[in-house]
């Protein structure tokens, strides 16, 4: 199952600004992830720029949208990075997501809804569909040597 860590945006990351160790804080990101990758756990992660940088797309109706242009006010329900995972189940994800290499801050851990999920309210087509394409996904997915 994938599951999403997301890292909650601080007032540091929203302002663009890195810590004062970021060269450690680097370092042990990158032993973090490559730990993730060997283990066959990691299958996408990046951090994200200021919400400053960022559009907010709302709709309202089909072809009708709003375009805001950030910054964002509430820096608790704004995102700096995320990890998209993949474990057996809740448990060895909530492992993975308690060993960041962070001295502060919050992380979010959520499961995706996976094709399966939709059984009964799907038809098999669509469901057979969202899986093959999750399969191309994996397939084409880069690589990264770990």
């Amino acid at each position: 199952m994938r599951y999403l860590m997301i890292v909650k945006a601080t007032p540091m990351s929203e302002n663009g600004e890195f810590p004062p160790d970021a060269e450690k804080m680097f370092a042990d990101m990158a032993a973090f992830n490559n730990e993730m990758i060997a283990a066959g756990v990691m299958l996408d992660g990046a951090g994200l720029k200021p919400s400053s940088e960022g559009k907010r797309i709302r709709f309202a109706g089909r072809g009708n949208t709003l375009v805001t242009d950030g910054p964002f006010a509430e820096t608790k329900e704004l995102i700096a990075g995320y990890w998209l995972i993949k474990c057996k189940d809740m448990a060895e994800a909530l492992s993975w997501a308690k060993r960041i290499p962070f001295d502060e801050g919050e992380v979010e851990l959520r499961p995706f809804q996976e094709p399966e999920d939709f059984q009964g309210l799907a038809s098999d087509e669509a469901i057979a569909q969202e899986q093959a394409w999750r399969e191309a996904q994996q397939r084409n997915a880069p690589r990264t040597p770990a």
